[in-house]
């Protein structure tokens, strides 16, 4: 191992630093104020992504905002699904009069088989239900809920900031925006219209608009005054540590060379801060984490002997520079995706996730995203109270 990883000891110091705290707050924020929590996908950490009764849930665990991701149906109409395939988080499969539809799409370069959202109508759609994509999360809720449309979570948002008395957000993403807009329909002008039907369209609004794509975000700036966030991608983390970094499809489309880790340098980040508020990495392009060698093989060790290499079998890496620079320019950093399963958490953690919260939150992030809003909120709770 090399002498940048963090030891448990190291952790434990970085956590009580002086260096990592503000001196009125125990979170280094860009403002000062404890990080925001955001609802992946809804309660996607207990039920199935993207779904009214999770968002629902999320807020009942206390969510500061709910995340919806956006694709279109063929008619026009923004549903809620993190990809346009709907093969892995809905029933589709089963429904023999779609069998037809199933075909194979380049979705950003990439081929894909399945059945999209573009070859359905929002009525199509509504027969459908939505699964859990994840074999290793509870699939009790499997064919229960159907897919909704942008404007009823919209809707369920007002409502429950009604009921609870407090302002909920919301965090909508344009998926794919540079496919989209190449089947004839764009995901901007649509979105902004139904923020506007819902009185949101306005700077104060509780609102983050996020995309991996710039140009996405660029066309929004012309559209709107709601914050923007860039989203920041990568294949994997090598064994030592470093980023396989992969490039904004836009930029692939442009011909644009620069990765998002070229976005992440000191001159990448003045360049968002041109057309975005805050930027959302990755979580390790800002704390990675690296493989325990094993020095027999020079390969990467299975450290706890269950045959699979994942980040239990890694330890982390001191924090790099990005928050701290992104502040610098005034740019809000909101890390990605935060779990509590295992085999998601590296080894300094000792399989507890709210110690992975305790680090970031530490080190000044604005906000997580995370599948298990009340561990976020248990977490940044006791933060505040100085445990």
């Amino acid at each position: 191992m090399t002498t940048n990883t963090i030891s448990l000891s190291l952790l434990t110091l970085l956590l009580g630093s002086p260096l990592l705290a503000a001196a009125q707050s125990p979170f280094p924020t860009l403002d000062g104020k404890p990080p925001l929590v955001i609802a992946h996908r809804g309660a996607s950490g207990y039920m199935p992504d993207h779904t009214l009764e999770g968002y629902a849930k999320a807020i009942a665990l206390g969510a500061d905002y709910i995340e919806p991701d956006l694709v279109m149906t063929k008619d026009g109409v923004l549903i809620v699904r993190h990809e346009p395939n709907l093969k892995d988080t809905t029933d589709v499969a089963a429904h023999p009069e779609f069998a037809s539809r199933k075909r194979t799409m380049q979705v950003d370069g990439t081929s894909e088989e399945g059945w999209f959202a573009s070859d359905f109508t929002l009525t199509e759609i509504k027969t459908l239900r939505a699964i859990q994509p994840r074999a290793d999360r509870s699939a009790a809720f499997n064919g229960q809920f159907q897919i909704p449309a942008f404007e009823e979570v919209l809707a369920l948002r007002a409502q429950k900031s009604a009921e609870t008395g407090r302002e909920i957000g919301i965090y909508p993403e344009t998926k794919h925006p540079t496919y989209h807009q190449q089947l004839g329909l764009a995901l901007e002008k649509p979105l902004v219209a139904a923020l506007s039907k819902y009185h949101l369209n306005r700077r104060a609004a509780p609102v983050f608009i996020q995309s991996f794509e710039a140009a996405s975000l660029k066309a929004l700036r012309k559209m709107t005054p709601n914050k923007l966030v860039y989203l920041l991608d990568a294949k994997d983390v090598r064994p030592d540590g470093s980023i396989d970094a992969n490039q904004p499809y836009d930029f692939v489309v442009s011909g644009d060379k620069r990765s998002y880790a070229d976005m992440l340098t000191p001159a990448g980040l003045k360049e968002i801060r041109t057309f975005a508020d805050g930027i959302g990495p990755w979580k390790p392009y800002l704390i990675s984490w690296q493989a325990m060698i094993d020095p027999q093989t020079g390969k990467p060790a299975d450290v706890n002997g269950d045959k699979v290499i994942d980040q239990r079998d890694m330890t982390l890496l001191a924090p790099n520079n990005v928050i701290r620079d992104a502040h610098k320019l005034g740019l809000l950093v909101h890390p990605y995706t935060f779990r509590n399963e295992s085999k998601h958490l590296a080894a300094n953690f000792m399989d507890k996730p709210a110690e992975e919260y305790r680090l970031f939150f530490a080190a000044g992030v604005d906000g997580v995203f995370s599948d298990y809003t009340d561990t976020a909120l248990a977490t940044r709770n006791l933060m505040q109270q100085g445990q």
